[in-house]
């Protein structure tokens, strides 16, 4: 009994060391975006892949901390209730949009912040990088986690994503993490192949800034400007 207890009080003590160091990370982050900003002529904001989870502190965060803009508007495929947005629409980012869609959203900035490792497939994560592009009037910034940070935040598990992602899946699920072990739930990105999707779609007009961790790259930043 005292075992068990003790090996909760550090669990916990596990889990919200680790949870203060995520919300240090969006802060830089949002630091680093702020930065880019200043002078930049801005009159409205979309950010993709929104949570309706307004309770936690470092929920939409990032958007909420950028700058004072005129317009924040939000799609996610959650149902998103929040006086914050002035318009919600409740649709995967990996779906097509018809041109009112597309009007409806268009924003001079595009921000999507964790959601890209979130939505599946390569493909479905070109087809999203291909949307925030075509709903972006100036500016998108796509931030991610690195695959390459030896800590993996999500699983909390270090080093075992560096494998060939069919060994990493089938490790996962081998211990119970069958959530994270389907590629729909997880699927890291590197720089080299957020690098790749931006060729893909013929886009030149990008920088990837990066947030350390342990003195290594942890979170990857990629900013681009519209053609």
């Amino acid at each position: 009994m005292f075992k068990n207890h003790n090996d909760k009080i550090y669990s916990n003590y596990h889990f919200s060391f680790l949870e203060k160091i995520s919300f240090k990370k969006r802060k830089e982050i949002t630091k680093l975006i702020k930065n880019f900003l200043i002078e930049k002529e801005i009159e409205d904001v979309l950010d993709v892949g929104t949570t309706r989870d307004d309770k936690n502190v470092g929920s939409n965060y990032i958007v909420k901390n950028i700058g004072s803009y005129r317009i924040y508007k939000s799609i996610s495929d959650q149902s998103i209730n929040s006086d914050f947005f002035t318009y919600t629409k409740k649709k995967s980012i990996t779906e097509n949009f018809t041109e009112q869609e597309v009007e409806n959203l268009k924003s001079d900035l595009v921000i999507s912040n964790a959601t890209i490792e979130h939505v599946g497939s390569l493909e479905n994560q070109i087809k999203m990088c291909e949307n925030i592009i075509k709903l972006s009037k100036k500016y998108f910034i796509i931030n991610t986690p690195n695959r390459f940070h030896p800590f993996e935040f999500h699983t909390k598990i270090p080093l075992i994503h560096w494998l060939p992602k069919k060994f990493h899946r089938l490790i996962l699920s081998l211990i119970g993490l069958k959530f994270f072990a389907d590629e729909k739930n997880l699927n890291l990105l590197s720089e080299n192949d957020l690098i790749s999707i931006m060729e893909k779609l013929n886009i030149n007009d990008f920088d990837i800034k990066k947030i350390n961790f342990l003195f290594i790259k942890s979170n990857l930043i990629l900013i681009g400007k519209k053609d």
